[in-house]
């Protein structure tokens, strides 16, 4: 019956394939017993091949179907039980797409962000870095001259207390010589 019910529903240009298979499949899974609208549709499909005028297919196939035992009340509930059908997988249909959605939309979407904080962070990491070494450059530029500095300063300190040193010597010396000289 599905194979029917995709050329009945289904003829449409432009209609999804997928999506008529698995609604008609829906139908075909949940098809009443007995003639109903589903049985009743395939009939006005049979008619209309024939080049039928709608009224008059529409009017023989429930003249046909009556014999059956289908009335105008039970065609109708059927045709909204098949409805009821549809609205269902729609809702099902709805939920999966939001899961989808959920999924592989707004899961992308807090995915970048989170990637774009990030990268924000690694620039300002780096940023940092690129200061320390610049920092640390500029360290090296001038350590040449730092060093000279310190050297220079430490010569001239050894220099003085030498010289010191050597006075004060000079004046023990001269103190002792002068003791025994004249002591």
């Amino acid at each position: 019956m599905q194979k029917d019910l995709k050329q009945i529903f289904g003829n449409h240009h432009g209609l999804d394939e997928r999506s008529v298979e698995f609604l008609t499949g829906a139908l075909t899974k949940s098809n009443l017993p007995g003639f109903d609208y589903l049985e009743f549709k395939q009939s006005l499909a049979a008619l209309s091949a024939m080049n039928m005028e709608e009224e008059t297919a529409i009017r023989s196939a429930f003249a046909t179907a009556s014999t059956v035992g289908l009335t105008k009340d039970k065609l109708l509930k059927t045709a909204q039980h098949y409805k009821q059908v549809l609205n269902s997988e729609k809702q099902q249909f709805d939920a999966a797409l939001q899961k989808q959605i959920d999924q592989k939309v707004k899961g992308k979407a807090a995915e970048v962000a989170k990637l774009k904080k990030q990268v924000e962070e690694y620039r300002a990491k780096i940023a940092q870095l690129e200061a320390q070494v610049a920092k640390s450059q500029e360290t090296i530029d001038h350590a040449d001259e730092h060093i000279a500095a310190a050297k220079e300063k430490i010569d001239a300190t050894r220099d003085s207390f030498e010289h010191t040193l050597q006075s004060v010597l000079n004046q023990i010396n001269k103190d002792i010589e002068n003791i025994n000289k004249y002591l």
